[in-house]
């Protein structure tokens, strides 16, 4: 059964979208109700599934990778057993790869069914994620396609934040929505 979350549940995941490392007194006076209502919410949150993980986004640029990656692919008609079979493959094989995997998710459109979202420190290592690609049989070889990001560009237009989306969270619980 899925719960509707309340006005201020909702407005303390929205300061968490746009800031995960606030104290909950801090949380309490931007929400405007006690600490202990907080860390009382915050819990049942994290209990109930809709808080997943605390964690910062990085400038990956800094860090040394110049490739986001959408890798996009098409597998081959699996039933379940099957699906369940190649999921563990994936699992297993992406332990003992170099490459940061930040996603990878079964999907539709564009002529793909799953999305691969990687980060890379230089074009030689996408390159072996393509031909790491290639040793799974189930994928379809010539229907694998990649959108590029270079992380050095100078222009960005809107980077990978959670800013905005916490924004729209917020409109939605002023609404009612």
């Amino acid at each position: 059964m899925v719960r509707r979350v309340k006005k201020t549940q909702t407005e303390i995941l929205s300061e968490l979208l746009k800031n995960s490392k606030q104290s909950d007194r801090e949380l309490a006076r931007k929400v405007g109700v006690s600490q202990p209502t907080v860390s009382r919410i915050r819990s049942r949150l994290e209990k109930e599934g809709y808080i997943k993980e605390y964690t910062v986004i990085p400038n990956f640029s800094k860090l040394g990778y110049k490739i986001m990656a959408f890798t996009f692919a098409r597998s081959q008609p699996l039933d379940k057993k099957a699906a369940e079979e190649t999921r563990k493959i994936f699992k297993d094989s992406m332990k003992n790869t170099p490459f940061q995997f930040v996603m990878l998710e079964r999907g539709i459109g564009l002529g793909f069914d799953a999305v691969i979202l990687s980060l890379h420190r230089d074009y030689s290592s996408y390159l072996e994620v393509l031909k790491w690609l290639r040793q799974f049989a189930f994928l379809e070889l010539d229907k694998i396609g990649s959108f590029l990001i270079n992380l050095d560009d100078e222009v960005h237009y809107q980077p990978f934040t959670f800013s905005r989306l916490a924004e729209d969270f917020a409109k939605q619980t002023e609404k009612g929505e």
